[in-house]
């Protein structure tokens, strides 16, 4: 396990921001500390992420590649890949799971690369039965068919 320490200001937190989520997006994290510093104008927040370090090029739990969709998809396409991810991993807190048994990145990748706008289109993903259509279809549909946030 590895740890590291980022320090993002109160104000004029953009780039400390930025510098931040790429590094959590780029490794697999195990847990993130945050503590709120109050200092007048000097106050920051700071966070430690404790991550395990991954072999360049290494390979996911089921020995296929990993792959870096960051790379792989259009930035336009990744914000809605990033936004699926997050609302994944909330479904997997809530429901006890691993976030892979709700949806792999792969099928997200798909649902954003398809540009599904409707429940025909998530039927066409390998792997979206109809229990996860039932289940996660309108919330899937609600965020892919939502406007970007930016």
């Amino acid at each position: 396990m590895q740890l590291r320490v980022f320090t993002v200001p109160v104000s004029g937190a953009a780039n400390a921001e930025n510098e931040m989520n790429a590094f959590l997006r780029a490794h697999r994290v195990l847990a993130v500390r945050r503590e709120f510093v109050a200092d007048g104008e000097n106050s920051f927040w700071t966070f430690c992420a404790e991550y395990l370090e991954s072999p360049a090029g290494g390979t996911a739990p089921d020995g296929k590649p990993k792959v870096d969709y960051k790379e792989v998809l259009k930035p336009e396409e990744f914000e809605v890949f990033s936004r699926l991810r997050d609302w994944r991993k909330g479904v997997a807190d809530k429901e006890g799971v691993p976030v892979y048994t709700v949806l792999t990145n792969e099928q997200l990748a798909q649902m954003v690369r398809k540009k599904v706008t409707a429940i025909a289109g998530l039927k066409e993903i390998e792997g979206v039965g109809e229990a996860r259509l039932e289940k996660y279809g309108p919330a899937l549909l609600q965020i892919l068919t939502s406007p970007p946030t930016k």
